[in-house]
């Protein structure tokens, strides 16, 4: 419907958010966007002017924070206005330019994601596909280095579309700077859920999104380069083809309390509280409660009946990825636990599986059980046998086995 205007074009008649949001909140259980602590949400609705003082103390705090949560010392910290994917894009356009080679370690959708990007700059773009339950193996990585001599590698420390871990992650980037490569690791859904040193794995740039790990929003990300890196964006002989994406634009906003373009305030505002919650958690702590969650959810899940998608061996712990049993969708099985249950869990990228994310604020006991038993009801709602009260027990019992502080490797 719509009214008649003396403008000629007709007014919309549309709802509004109250009409449209559901009434009662779904919880968010997919692989990303996660919930967000209320913190983090009240800071969102903050705006003020995006250049001057106070700005610039919040974004030096930002920076500060950052460096611990990516455990850098390297003054190269960069924010984007845009998702996690604007940051990737940002690192491989300032890092590369056309007819220069890269080796993208393909894991599945998004690590390929990467390569696209390198493709559309003009770049020599190489790919090492890795099996679909497989992390990279170091030695096939090396051979690949040596048969393509890449100025740039680039892998995923997760990849969420399979939930595919690298493990290996600060083996091959070691060997990669045996042969003179930039690393780039993208670790969208990992970065705060485990470990990654940038500094002592010697990688050269890391990408995060806010909307995962940190508990943040989405539409504003973070990068940071090393000074090898910096030193290559900065002694290009072409411009950066992108221009809200150069790197040394930004600069003048990030390290020069100057203007690039106006900046998603609320947006940093929101990412200062959430990496202000990870800093008074310590890395340490939120590890271990990652760990403990995934381990217990993921031990909840084959209590049930049902089986994992990847081996344990290369499982990512902040992304679950479940086997749909045969006869159903992944479209049937998100939509009824969605409507019947008020909790949202993903689909996949071309793979036959469902994924339930544990990141961030997702890594709560109460978010477990309100989960899993809402997965178990699903499949018997939707005629698939499973043991939902021993699927219970067991995560409860991998919860109580499992220290909730200090981490240790699994």
């Amino acid at each position: 419907m719509t009214a008649s205007s003396p403008m000629g074009i007709p007014r919309p008649q549309v709802k509004s958010l109250d009409e449209i949001l559901p009434h009662e909140p779904l919880l968010m259980m997919g692989a990303g966007p996660v919930p967000i602590p209320e913190r983090v949400a009240k800071a969102n609705s903050v705006v003020i002017n995006h250049l001057g003082g106070v700005m610039a103390q919040v974004i030096g705090q930002v920076k500060s924070m950052a460096r611990y949560v990516f455990q850098t010392e390297s003054k190269w910290v960069l924010g984007v206005a845009g998702p996690a994917s604007a940051a990737m894009e940002m690192a491989v356009a300032n890092l590369l330019q056309p007819g220069e080679r890269i080796l993208c370690i393909n894991n599945g959708f998004f690590s390929h994601r990467m390569a696209e990007m390198a493709t559309r700059i003009g770049a020599d773009v190489h790919e090492l596909h890795v099996g679909v339950h497989e992390a990279a193996d170091p030695e096939r990585v090396r051979k690949a280095i040596e048969e393509t001599r890449p100025k740039v590698l680039t892998l995923v420390q997760g990849e969420t579309s399979n939930t595919v871990f690298n493990h290996s992650l600060e083996e091959i980037t070691k060997i990669a700077k045996s042969y003179g490569c930039l690393v780039v690791v993208d670790a969208v859904c990992t970065l705060s859920t485990m470990p990654l040193k940038m500094d002592a794995w010697q990688v050269d740039v890391v990408i995060t999104g806010g909307q995962k790990g940190l508990s943040s929003i989405p539409g504003v990300s973070l990068l940071v380069f090393s000074n090898e890196a910096w030193a290559a964006v900065k002694n290009r002989t072409k411009p950066t083809a992108q221009w809200c994406f150069d790197a040394q634009l930004a600069e003048n906003f990030w390290h020069n309390d100057g203007y690039h373009y106006t900046a998603p305030v609320s947006g940093i505002m929101a990412l200062h509280e959430a990496l202000k919650l990870v800093c008074d958690e310590t890395l340490e702590n939120r590890f271990a409660r990652h760990l403990r969650c995934s381990k217990a959810l993921q031990s909840g899940i084959e209590g049930m009946g049902l089986s994992l998608f990847i081996p344990s061996e290369s499982r990512l712990n902040s992304v679950v990825g479940i086997n749909i049993p045969e006869g159903l969708t992944a479209g049937q099985i998100c939509r009824h636990i969605s409507e019947m249950y008020r909790v949202e869990i993903a689909g996949s990228f071309g793979q036959p599986i469902v994924r339930i994310g544990q990141m961030g604020e997702q890594c709560r006991e109460h978010n477990l059980f309100r989960t899993l038993h809402a997965l178990g009801s699903t499949m018997r709602d939707l005629g698939v046998k499973v043991d939902q009260p021993n699927g219970m027990a067991e995560m409860e019992a991998c919860l109580q086995k499992i220290p909730r502080t200090l981490y240790q490797v699994a």
